[in-house]
């Protein structure tokens, strides 16, 4: 019998978005979500059984028996219980009906900026990141987005993004890491949750951006018996451990 103590870091940080699910509630995911789409399934099969899921291939409430490679996978339609489209989803979103979509960026800074477009510019761009897509007006429409860096660095929580795709001034957002979790917006950065295997110290290390830090500083709970027994059933080929780094 698996035990929480025996958790590793990409289950930790599965568990932890997890429990950003509340039961009841609409939850979307984008194109490169595998990480995402785990926790959704994992919080179904656990605390949020009730939870309304709108996957990006155009199913509502697949079944999600297994965590495939790809998020766009045709797998993910089955046991759906309606097809919608992209514009379905965009309309619910502006309507309030989404409660939560986990957002990936190349980087991301103190204000909670992400970007998901280039490096340099976007008239003299040096790398062109994968693109938007529809994030930059959904992140403002969601009631509860977050952000998700499964291998925090310098290169990607930097002092300033070089390219603004998403923004939300209004206010703050959560950043989970696979170190600890931040909370980013107009009054910069903090860091409210350190995960068991990093220090304020090491996280300091990994980060470009300044930022305060609670105190005391909480660790982030492991997940119980439970959910990890979800994570390691729905995700048995472990792909959640080349996604996330600690």
């Amino acid at each position: 019998m698996s035990t929480p103590s025996e958790a590793t870091p990409a289950e930790t940080v599965v568990a932890l978005l997890a429990r950003e699910i509340e039961d009841g509630a609409v939850i979307a995911t984008g194109v490169a979500s595998p990480l995402a789409i785990l926790a959704i399934a994992v919080a179904r099969a656990t605390h949020a059984p009730r939870l309304t899921y709108l996957a990006c291939v155009g199913s509502l409430d697949p079944a999600l028996p297994t965590l495939l490679p790809s998020s766009e996978d045709l797998g993910y339609l089955l046991g759906r219980t309606a097809e919608i489209t992209i514009a379905d989803l965009f309309d619910h979103a502006r309507r309030g009906r989404v409660d939560t979509v986990f957002f990936g960026a190349a980087e991301v800074d103190a204000r909670g900026r992400t970007n998901m477009t280039a490096a340099g510019s976007l008239e003299r761009p040096r790398v062109k990141f994968p693109g938007v897509a529809g994030a930059a007006t959904l992140r403002q429409w969601v009631r509860r987005p977050v952000l998700l860096v499964p291998r925090q660095s310098r290169r990607n929580l930097v002092p300033e993004v070089q390219v603004a795709t998403t923004q939300d001034p209004r206010r703050p957002v959560r950043l989970i890491s696979d170190l600890g979790v931040f909370e980013l917006g107009a009054e910069g950065a903090r860091l409210h949750a350190r995960h068991a295997w990093a220090t304020a110290a090491d996280i300091s290390e990994r980060t470009g951006f300044s930022f305060s830090v609670a105190a005391p500083l909480p660790v982030t709970p492991p997940p119980d018996e439970r959910t990890l027994e979800a994570i390691r059933t729905i995700d048995s080929h472990c792909f959640r451990d080349q996604l996330v780094g600690a």
